[in-house]
């Protein structure tokens, strides 16, 4: 029979130590969550040690469900919420760990999207780069006037980008001119998908700074399965957490 009677607002009496067991905890996390105002006030016997009931037991098992979708920081000021009678301000932070993880998803959207566009772009150099460049440039580096015009933006758009860090090309040390390396030319593409997306560029930023940690497109593409894959855990974990959150609401009556 587990910890849970059929009214979990029972008199029954269960010590720190019966919560933790269930949970692989220790008598002291039990504690420690209800100072943090996690698990309502506990009772107290006449010599002064705590005593919890059934419906502790359910806000337990509500918060720790709450952690894998929402992060211990929110779990936290959920059940806190919730244990003050602050309905309206624990909906609005599960709303908010909702909104957020569907950002996250579109995020994910927008880069595939961008990474298979990049897949059909043409090389860094094409013939009429190189004619117009009188030889300058070369299937491994051109310049800004080539490059903005193969993607159709403004010369002046690639420097502002340079300034915000979603590009990096060096300087020429005899003429003084930016040069773009393959690597550059699959930076100005991916940023320049990213903001036909509608993404900012500090938005942006961070993602250019994934592909070069990660090495290039490909080992980025395993990044995105992996990303995907927590996302769905996540969702899946949101869906955990309202049901034992449900439970706990039920068991408040």
């Amino acid at each position: 029979m587990g910890l849970v009677a059929s009214n979990p607002q029972s008199s029954r009496q269960l010590r720190p130590i019966d919560l933790a067991r269930r949970h692989g905890l220790s008598a002291q996390a039990v504690r420690n969550y209800e100072e943090a105002g996690i698990l309502p006030a506990a009772g107290r016997t006449p010599h002064g040690y705590r005593t919890y009931a059934p419906l502790h037991a359910l806000a337990l098992a509500a918060f720790l469900a709450l952690v894998p979708g929402h992060g211990h920081h929110t779990a936290t000021s959920i059940m806190r919420a919730v244990n003050e009678g602050e309905m309206d301000e624990a909906f609005r932070l599960i709303d908010e760990s909702h909104a957020q993880s569907l950002d996250d998803r579109r995020t994910l959207r927008a880069v595939e999207n961008a990474l298979r566009d990049l897949g059909s772009a043409t090389a860094p150099a094409t013939a009429p780069e190189r004619r117009a460049a009188s030889g300058a440039v070369t299937p491994d580096r051109t310049f800004i006037g080539p490059l903005a015009d193969e993607l159709g933006i403004r010369p002046a758009t690639l420097r502002k980008w340079e300034r915000a860090g979603l590009v990096q090309p060096r300087r020429d040390p005899l003429t003084g001119y930016r040069v773009y390396d393959e690597a550059d030319v699959r930076d100005a593409r991916l940023a320049h998908q990213l903001r036909r997306g509608g993404y900012l560029l500090e938005q942006i930023a961070p993602l250019i700074a994934q592909v070069r940690a990660a090495g290039g497109l490909e080992p980025l593409e395993a990044a995105l399965y992996d990303w995907r894959a927590r996302l769905s855990a996540r969702a899946r974990a949101m869906l955990s957490g309202a049901a034992e959150l449900e439970t706990y609401l039920h068991g408040r009556g």
